[in-house]
């Protein structure tokens, strides 16, 4: 019989992991924390994985394979790389995605891997960090709370990121994937 069943992703359970116990939490950081290398080599997997399908589907990058904050990290350059993005990243999540099982097939264990293709995902930061301002400059204005659209965790972590540093603002994430969304509200 064949497991097919998938590691969880770092973004799927970051929001699963807020309701468990702090003592919990704490344990499974110190049992999941990864040394550089760990972390290098799963990027070195991921980028054999990554130019492999290039290879695949007759498409030219450049591999740039990396551990930046702790995590492992691929970034493909190059033109003509639009329709490996997606629309709204959709392709590129699944990407992600499929790229993370390889490292979990090859070291058994799950990654936190961060897949950018063409920049996109550095330009959604921008984009996302606007969004985030002015989400924050209405709920000053108005005191009234703002939802934001639905968006991926990846979105989410970054407009999260960027309202958690302005004073007197906070965000929570609400509802349930695909339709999660952000609410950005007057800090308690």
């Amino acid at each position: 019989m064949t497991d097919t069943s998938t590691p969880p992703s770092a973004d799927s359970t970051a929001d699963a992991t807020a309701a468990e116990p702090a003592g919990t939490e704490e344990a499974k950081k110190s049992e999941s924390v990864a040394s550089d290398s760990d972390l290098f080599r799963q990027s070195e997997i991921a980028a054999d994985y990554v130019e492999g399908l290039l290879d695949i589907l007759d498409y030219d990058g450049d591999i740039d394979e990396l551990v930046s904050a702790g995590r492992p990290m691929v970034e493909v350059v190059g033109g003509r790389l639009q329709p490996l993005v997606g629309q709204r990243g959709a392709t590129l999540e699944a990407l992600q995605e499929l790229t993370r099982l390889a490292i979990f097939r090859a070291t058994g264990s799950p990654s936190r891997l961060l897949l950018d293709i063409g920049g996109y995902r550095a330009a959604r930061r921008k984009e996302l960090a606007a969004v985030a301002r002015n989400a924050v400059e209405k709920v000053k204005e108005h005191g009234e709370p703002v939802r934001l659209e639905a968006m991926s965790a990846f979105e989410r972590k970054c407009v999260h990121d960027v309202v958690n540093a302005i004073p007197g603002v906070q965000s929570e994430s609400e509802g349930v994937e695909p339709n999660r969304r952000i609410v950005v509200r007057v800090a308690d």
